[in-house]
């Protein structure tokens, strides 16, 4: 019998659906914030996408939009997740429920250090990429670690996510935000040949709801809008 440690884990890695925020670009980090009707639809269409997937365990952040949006895709797998501290969204700390313009003109040497360089800055009060890797990446592996040859259901954020895949593939972090999209209700697939060996198989896939990608627009970067009016 192969051992254990060299089976392949699944891990199906989704952002939570669509919120009222979400639609409003605004920073909603460590606030809560409850699905919207398409969020939640979103979350549906993606449990019946992968319904006969098998899936074995769900794991996923506290906050109460990726817990809704774990229940609603195990809803027909007779699964409940359990909850990990470690998934949760970085914390934008007192920009929590505004939009970059607000921020920009209440904090501006603040947002344009953050602007400079995400991952090892933080506003007061929030975290930096530095320690949400710090939190999700052991929490990521130990769900692995837990689950050798199986697969797995895990919904976290988009920011958290974008960190552990730039973290995962040895990405450059320090773009995370301008160079990977995490669309709601997204699927990406990992799999993980130990815990030191994953190999990205999908990514930011929405065609459980969408024909076509979405465009970058709204994304909070104001990187990418530069360049994209150019």
């Amino acid at each position: 019998m192969p051992d254990a440690s060299l089976r392949t884990t699944r891990l199906y890695l989704v952002r939570h659906g669509a919120t009222q925020l979400t639609a409003e670009d605004r920073f909603s980090g460590a606030n809560g914030a409850e699905l919207s009707a398409d969020g939640r639809a979103q979350a549906e269409l993606l449990g019946e996408r992968l319904r006969r997937e098998n899936i074995a365990a769900a794991y996923c952040s506290p906050l109460s939009r990726t817990v809704e949006t774990a229940r609603l895709i195990v809803a027909r797998c007779g699964l409940t997740a359990s909850t990990s501290d470690g998934l949760r969204e970085i914390s934008h700390g007192h920009w929590e429920g505004l939009s970059r313009a607000e921020v920009e003109q209440r904090y501006g040497a603040e947002y344009a250090a953050w602007e400079a360089d995400p991952f090892t800055f933080a506003p007061e009060g929030g975290e930096s990429g530095v320690e949400v890797l710090a939190r999700a990446l052991p929490a990521l592996r130990e769900i692995v670690t837990r689950h050798p040859g199986e697969r797995v259901l895990v919904v976290s954020h988009k920011a958290t996510i974008r960190l552990l895949l730039s973290s995962l593939l040895g990405i450059d972090a320090r773009g995370y935000r301008d160079r990977l999209d995490q669309a709601p209700a997204c699927l990406n697939v990992l799999d993980f040949r130990g815990v030191t060996q994953p190999r990205l198989m999908l990514f930011n896939d929405t065609s459980h709801y969408s024909e076509k990608p979405r465009l970058a627009t709204h994304s909070l970067s104001k990187w990418w809008d530069e360049r994209g009016a150019s």
